[in-house]
């Protein structure tokens, strides 16, 4: 349903970083095109607000994940699995960090919120480095895997390669949402640290915007798969 579209956090991560590109790079133009831009980054401020209180109930749902992954006993590469453990360790710490950040800023609770919005955000850093270093060893695993196809029949191989295709440009994707929104949660840290602070808005905006679209067009591509195997 169309309601249930526009309740999508995908979506409305798009709409929220998309406001924000194009309402930076207006407020550096004229003045009247500028009047414009600043009511978009409005929008796009109550938007990421909006997502900011959606995420207050994703502690389960992570937890839920967090258990069934556990140690990663099924990764067959050591790295992999440890990479996914501390990661995994990571988000599931973020969440309540972020939920004190956002209490505090509603009054809800007396304490200063600035600490925890940075720890959440170096939480954050943190899981996309590792999803980053994550993706780039199954990318090198798998490619490894095409330089050895010893034992392996023709259309065997054949086979194998076009799925390992289809991973190794699933992995890239991966790769680039998360060094793109890594840029992001490094701009939000305490300035000093690398280009922390330094970005403009509409550069913000670019960033959040490339990953979501990578996020949404993942999300759409798996959803086609499922649909061509049922």
């Amino acid at each position: 349903m169309l309601s249930d579209l526009f309740r999508n956090p995908q979506l409305i991560r798009t709409l929220s970083y998309g406001c924000q590109l194009i309402g930076g790079f207006l407020t550096e133009q004229s003045s009247v095109k500028s009047e414009v831009g600043k009511r978009l980054l409005g929008i796009s401020a109550q938007l990421n607000h909006c997502r900011t209180v959606l995420r207050l109930f994703d502690d389960l749902a992570m937890l839920a994940y967090s258990r069934q992954y556990g140690l990663g006993a099924k990764e067959e590469d050591a790295i992999i699995r440890w990479l996914s453990v501390i990661s995994n360790f990571a988000d599931q710490l973020y969440y309540p960090c972020e939920h004190v950040a956002w209490a505090a800023d509603a009054k809800i609770i007396h304490i200063n919120s600035t600490k925890w919005w940075i720890l959440s955000t170096a939480l954050w850093g943190l899981s996309l480095l590792l999803g980053t270093l994550r993706s780039l060893k199954i990318i090198l695993n798998l490619r490894r895997k095409l330089r050895n196809p010893e034992g392996k029949s023709s259309k065997s191989f054949r086979r194998e390669k076009k799925m390992i295709a289809i991973q190794v440009k699933s992995e890239i994707l991966t790769l680039l949402s998360n060094l793109a929104d890594l840029a992001n949660a490094i701009h939000w840290l305490p300035p000093g640290f690398l280009w922390a602070g330094r970005f403009p808005p509409w550069l913000v905006g670019l960033m959040g915007t490339v990953s979501s679209l990578i996020s949404m067009y993942q999300a759409s591509g798996l959803h086609s798969e499922k649909s061509d195997d049922s």
